[in-house]
């Protein structure tokens, strides 16, 4: 290939994207922050799975990224083990109190979810990473951990992005004395440069290490799970929550366990796409997914608003569905089996019009809704590893710590994920005694079929009502558009917003399509003019999610595997391949 603009005439084309497509045989990791990539590439690197990696980068992400997850909120996993073609999928998402009922609490707090302790549900990243280590893993929780604990206790510098985030969310932790104590500990908002320690988080990963004690390696990862739910631990959480307007027992954190089921899955193109079921928003992708199978998207690739349209209908289908279905599965009346079967699909199918947006949420036969104002934006970090024998770990880590305090002497907080329920008995995902939110954070992962050994794709993102719609725009940018990972990160995004945000007070920004400025003015006309509401974005947008990718560049052969990665510079993304 030519490139005869070059000031160098005729040596190499320009580049195919801002960052390279890292490339590796022996494993991929992408991760949220550089130091969690290199902590989860150390572990690969020492003989650990990628299983082993992303528990790792995991617990490292609750220290390293506590604007963005915590060991006390959520954490979804999805693992595939080396060989198999199935896919498991860890909740990683706690209950409300069994002691709490909706009525109860619209009487306490006369229809508002205050931040704090009521929205507070049981902690679940904890019991995620040992689930996954027990099941899938190798390696001991101490081993695992020691990352973690060093920097908890050692500290790490904050670059610009990560103070500028500590600032940012001061605006509500600084009113919290825990908080405010370690994340602004000299009475200011964190600057590039500074060392972040986090003691009482160190303590607790130090006590929880020396707890891993058993005749075999299942019973001394049972031993860590019972020092943070049983005990001292778990006293300390429920004085808190219980001392601060919520509602949670000894009980309620005892008999906590994440769901470990097969994955749900739809078939696209030659892949097998993997995610969660109905307790979070991740079947999104599987719904459109199912859409779009009934059209020819790689035709309409050439034509940008055709395109676009297409993806937006499909999405828009999608999410009309998730707020008439989802909800917790042990409480559901129709199950994602239901929702891809191809009779529903076909109907779905058929609202959509090539020259005419559908309005939104097309399938509750609702009057268009009114616009209402924002509610408080939060966030998510995200990460997937996947080894040289096809082992894969995807993840999306969450809870920020402007949604709830630090409970004084652990270090953590209590998930304030209670946010993502409904304050509306008829809501499918309303508040309940044993329930679970609906959960945003949404990892994905995909094999390909027909293949003696699979490929595989390992895809997560961050975002809130977002995630599902990066994951979805990647993989179809490597599917059915032919990029590189790198690139189908970095292409421009759109993001369909009509519908409720999945946060209280669940605002809805009526029709909205927003767009990244590098897709051109005539394809935005062009939207507009089929009835699309659009939002303009500027390049790399934020908000527009943060996704990483691992997957198998070509078939798995007796030579190994070929691994690439892609990061997004959206956000700090960052990936090792070697």
């Amino acid at each position: 290939m030519r490139n005869n603009t070059s000031p160098v005439p005729n040596i190499f084309p320009p580049p195919e994207s801002m960052r390279p497509t890292l490339v590796g045989e022996h494993y991929s990791v992408v991760a949220g922050h550089p130091l969690v990539a290199m902590i989860a590439a150390d572990v690969l690197e020492r003989g650990g799975t990628a299983i082993d990696a992303g528990v790792a980068a995991g617990l490292a992400s609750n220290v390293i990224q506590a604007d963005m997850c915590n060991l006390g909120g959520v954490a979804p996993i999805l693992v595939r083990q080396a060989g198999s073609d199935q896919v498991w999928s860890i909740s990683g998402v706690g209950t409300w109190s069994e002691s709490v009922t909706l009525q109860a609490y619209l009487e306490r707090h006369k229809g508002d979810m205050p931040l704090g302790a009521p929205c507070s549900i049981v902690p679940a990243a904890a019991d995620a990473w040992l689930s996954a280590l027990s099941r899938f893993g190798t390696w001991s929780f101490a081993d695992v951990a020691a990352p973690a604990i060093r920097y908890a206790r050692e500290g790490f510098v904050l670059d610009r992005r990560t103070a500028l985030a500590y600032e940012l969310m001061g605006a509500t932790f600084r009113n919290w004395d825990s908080s405010r104590a370690i994340y602004w500990p000299q009475g200011r908002a964190p600057r590039e440069g500074d060392r972040l320690k986090q003691t009482d988080l160190a303590l607790l990963l130090e006590r929880l290490a020396a707890a891993e004690q058993g005749a075999n390696r299942e019973q001394a990862l049972e031993a860590v799970r019972k020092a943070f739910y049983e005990g001292e631990v778990a006293e300390r959480i429920v004085a808190w929550v219980n001392g601060n307007g919520g509602w949670m027992t000894l009980e309620d954190l005892a008999g906590f366990r994440n769901e470990v089921a097969p994955a749900k899955s739809y078939d696209y193109r030659g892949w097998r796409m993997f995610t969660g079921g109905t307790y979070s928003q991740a079947p999104v992708i599987l719904q459109a997914l199912s859409v779009l199978a009934g059209f020819d998207a790689a035709a309409l690739a050439g034509r940008e608003d055709g395109y676009l349209h297409l993806l937006t209908e499909a999405m828009k289908l999608a999410f009309s569905d998730r707020e008439k279905f989802y909800c917790d599965p042990n409480f559901a009346a129709t199950t994602i089996e239901e929702l891809l079967s191809d009779e529903h699909v076909a109907r779905l199918r058929a609202l959509v019009n090539a020259s005419k947006a559908l309005p939104d949420l097309p399938t509750l036969d609702l009057p268009a809704p009114p616009a209402t104002s924002p509610g408080k934006r939060r966030d998510t970090t995200n990460f997937t590893v996947v080894d040289a024998k096809g082992n894969a770990f995807s993840c999306s880590a969450s809870d920020t710590i402007d949604g709830n305090p630090i409970v004084p002497g652990l270090g953590i907080m209590v998930s304030p994920r209670g946010v993502q329920s409904r304050l509306d008995a008829a809501h499918p995902a309303a508040l309940g005694p044993g329930r679970r939110p609906r959960l945003t954070p949404s990892p994905a992962l995909a094999l390909s079929i027909g293949e003696a050994d699979s490929r595989v794709m390992a895809l997560s993102s961050s975002g809130g009502d977002v995630i599902p719609q990066g994951i979805l725009q990647t993989f179809l940018n490597i599917v059915d558009r032919n990029m590189s990972p790198q690139q189908a990160v970095e292409a421009p995004r759109i993001t369909c917003l009509a519908f409720p945000d999945s946060f209280f007070p669940h605002f809805h920004d009526v029709g909205r399509l927003s767009v990244e400025s590098r897709i051109s003015e005539n394809t935005r006309a062009k939207l507009a003019a089929r009835g699309h509401r659009i939002h303009p974005w500027p390049d790399y947008e934020f908000d527009a999610s943060g996704v990483a990718v691992s997957l198998d560049l070509a078939p798995p052969s007796s030579d190994g595997r070929v691994l690439g990665s892609g990061a997004d510079p959206r956000r700090s993304h960052y990936a090792i391949s070697r």
